[in-house]
């Protein structure tokens, strides 16, 4: 197994270092920014489930950071055919709360005010969308990167959902939390062991670990998918005959990674594997009809796949107004 570890650069610019801050959004199209706030969440039902997707906020990076097997200029210039910033790349972070049955399950739980100035908007937004802490029955953790699981502790280090039981994969845990790991690592990823061995460990912190296949609840269902880290998991719901996989970054770019999936990320650990998974969800989804969610897709994320020959093409989901 191939283990790709990013370069100090690229760690760096995707961290919560100041020169990734200094990054415009990637402008799409001509349009420009609002004159005001965006909305803050999107709801939609899936069988008898309903479904809240919440935003964190955004973040950006380098264009470099994409695409890291393929010529720097036919990604920029796949970039530019799009309408898409060929020198930076726009980060959404969208989190999905499932109600279904007795359970009220999210994922994830975001930067928190640790990662980047523009995240950590995930509470507030979900106080505007009707949700309160106690609220939460469970909370299902993708991975351990700092987008995904640096908000789980207040500025009191106590866990910022007490009342939930959180998960997390049994191989993502213990790679993360391997005594002994901060050393075995670069150290530019030693900050991202740092933050999620002191995120994992927060007080009051209800935490299990889950193996492929492990029902969180009737119809909510973990499932390996391994390669953005060597651990990750997503989510697959089913109710009413619907189904939707919530795939957190096993797939992060709505346009590129469906137009060439075999192209990977230097925060892909294992490389090989990311491309396996990500063929597999995206064969999956095209193949039975299954909508997805994506984390760091446009806001809200949701929407279904097509198969083009060797490539997919992502059908973002309707808005509906009734």
């Amino acid at each position: 197994m191939t283990i790709l570890r990013p370069s100090r650069r690229d760690i760096l610019k995707m961290s919560a270092a100041a020169p990734m801050m200094s990054l415009a959004a990637p402008a799409m199209a001509n349009i420009g920014g609002p004159d005001g706030d965006q909305p803050a969440y999107f709801r939609f039902t899936l069988g008898e489930a309903r479904m809240t997707v919440v935003s964190d906020g955004y973040f950006t990076g380098p264009i470099a950071t994409v695409g890291v097997n393929a010529d720097p200029e036919e990604v920029q210039a796949f970039m530019r055919s799009q309408y898409l910033s060929d020198s930076g790349v726009l980060n959404n972070t969208n989190h999905i709360i499932i109600e279904l049955g007795e359970a009220k399950v999210l994922v994830d739980v975001g930067s928190g005010s640790r990662f980047a100035a523009t995240t950590g908007r995930l509470l507030d937004n979900m106080a505007s969308a009707g949700f309160q802490q106690e609220d939460i029955t469970h909370v299902m953790l993708t991975h351990a990167h700092p987008d995904h699981i640096w908000g789980i502790r207040d500025d009191f280090d106590e866990a910022i959902f007490p009342d939930a039981q959180y998960l997390i994969g049994q191989f993502e845990y213990d790679w993360w939390m391997k005594p002994g790991r901060i050393d075995e690592v670069p150290d530019t990823l030693q900050q991202f062991v740092v933050g999620a061995t002191n995120s994992l460990t927060a007080d009051g912190l209800q935490l299990d670990t889950a193996a492929d296949g492990h029902e969180i609840a009737p119809g909510i269902t973990m499932i390996s998918t391994p390669g953005h880290t060597l651990g990750h998991m997503s989510l697959h719901i089913e109710s009413a005959g619907e189904q939707l996989l919530v795939i957190g970054d096993a797939i992060r770019r709505s346009v590129l990674n469906f137009a060439h999936p075999a192209w990977y990320g230097s925060v892909d650990m294992d490389p090989e594997a990311t491309v396996k998974t990500r063929t597999r969800l995206l064969d999956m989804a095209a193949t039975d009809r299954i909508s997805v969610l994506g984390y760091h897709f446009p806001f809200p994320g949701v929407g279904n796949v097509i198969k083009e020959g060797d490539a997919y093409r992502f059908i973002p989901a309707l808005w509906r107004f009734e």
